[in-house]
């Protein structure tokens, strides 16, 4: 079936999808019942257009630089409106974000683990900086919820002249381990309960499976180190708490 033939099941599976998204949550009267259906939509369509831009430019070193400044931007400034927008913020998470992906990316390139090409740095570097937004987004949230909800125990420290981040040190670490529970529970059931996409992805490109296998392994433990560089690095930075935080 040509790509055209492919299009009205596609969007008829997308409606169906996103009627019974939109039905169960209504029915349950769960607020925002339209956010999914509506992220669907719009995740349609900035997949169409960037769809469009890779083809041209997946193959220039530049502009897929470019483009991966402009995801990791996004991503950066979705995180920072997560957990309450401020430009001060913005400059923290980009910082802890930038170290994570930095360093992770140099050592799976530098080590000819992926080669260093265009379209392989295109693609790793998009999964990385993703999985590091919604990680640093769970790592602040649950401490910044942590800390309120156990401001007893850390105004105590304050009381004995522990240093702020001393004081939310419990908090911080808990922060982390949570935040990193998602993608812990990926890599430890991949291939018993998921397939996930670098894996699929490499067959449908048509590697060998041990070739998708091998790759995609290298994808999760990326996910994984550059997840922890930014959830410590994050938590560190925000840990000085002097007031009791307001939840999020």
């Amino acid at each position: 079936m040509s790509f055209l033939g492919t299009l009205a099941p596609t969007f008829a599976a997308l409606a169906i999808l996103m009627v019974l998204t939109t039905a169960v949550l209504r029915g349950s009267r769960s607020p925002s019942f339209l956010a999914p259906s509506l992220a669907i939509l719009r995740g349609t369509a900035q997949l169409a257009v960037i769809s469009l831009v890779l083809g041209g430019i997946i193959s220039d070193p530049l502009w897929v630089g470019v483009a991966l400044l402009v995801m990791f931007t996004v991503a950066v400034a979705t995180a920072t409106r997560r957990l309450t927008w401020s430009w001060q913020r913005f400059a923290v998470v980009a910082g802890t974000m930038a170290a994570g992906v930095t360093v992770t990316l140099a050592v799976v390139f530098g080590t000819g683990a992926v080669e260093f090409a265009p379209r392989y740095v295109l693609a790793v570097g998009g999964i990385v900086i993703g999985n590091c937004m919604t990680i640093a987004v769970l790592a602040g949230r649950r401490f910044f919820e942590a800390v309120h909800e156990q401001w007893d125990q850390v105004e105590g420290w304050l009381a004995l002249g522990a240093a702020p981040r001393r004081a939310t040190l419990t908090q911080a670490r808990l922060s982390v381990h949570s935040a990193l529970i998602p993608s812990i529970d990926q890599t430890k059931t991949t291939g018993l309960v998921t397939l996930p996409g670098a894996f699929v992805g490499a067959i449908f490109g048509g590697a060998s499976p041990l070739e998708a296998g091998r790759f995609q392994v290298v994808v999760l433990a990326s996910i994984i180190a550059a997840g922890a560089v930014t959830a410590v690095a994050l938590i560190r930075t925000l840990g000085a708490v002097k007031v009791r935080p307001v939840p999020l």
